[in-house]
């Protein structure tokens, strides 16, 4: 019997200290991933705006508009749209844009095009799925093929106006976007 407690003993101490060591270890690894973490962070690693080409890249966008001029802006507020989901429900969405141009004149051509310009949205957006609408992707997607339909739209209004340029929507900011 004394044989059975002298083990229980050394089973219960050894134990302990197997536990204590990977505690400890734990304690080092936290400590090691938070000064990596810390490190990266001081250095602006996880700063979108300064990441290695983020800046160059924001300065010559700033530098290539500055070198063609102003800077012109038209507005389509207010759409509600009839969406479908991937099990065909439907669904409303409201979606205003602003369009970007270097066009002084933007303004007054997307009023007279308007409804052309809302035909074809309504269009590229009737071609998607909520679902698809929902992510980041197929928010740029969209976008990049709303700037192609809208500059062809424009081209075609303005094929007669030798003062206008020719792709001149240069970028489409969402500023509604509800899917309801």
């Amino acid at each position: 019997m004394a044989d059975d407690a002298e083990v229980k003993e050394e089973k219960k101490g050894g134990g302990n200290g197997m536990m204590i060591v990977l505690i400890v270890l734990i304690v080092v690894l936290l400590a090691a991933v938070g000064g990596i973490g810390y490190f990266l962070y001081s250095k602006g690693m996880f700063d979108p705006e300064a990441a290695p080409g983020a800046k160059t890249e924001q300065k010559q966008v700033a530098t290539e508009e500055e070198e063609q001029g102003e800077v012109f802006v038209a507005k389509i507020d207010n759409l509600v749209l009839n969406i479908t989901n991937a099990k065909g429900r439907e669904k409303l969405m409201k979606l205003s844009f602003t369009i970007k141009t270097l066009e002084p004149t933007i303004a007054t051509i997307v009023e007279t095009n308007k409804d052309e310009i809302i035909d074809a949205v309504i269009g590229q957006i009737s071609a998607r799925s909520s679902e698809e609408l929902l992510t980041v992707g197929g928010k740029a997607l969209l976008k990049e093929e709303m700037i192609d339909e809208i500059n062809a739209i424009l081209n075609e209004a303005t094929k007669n106006m030798e003062d206008v340029k020719r792709d001149c929507v240069k970028d489409i900011f969402f500023t509604s976007f509800v899917i309801k």
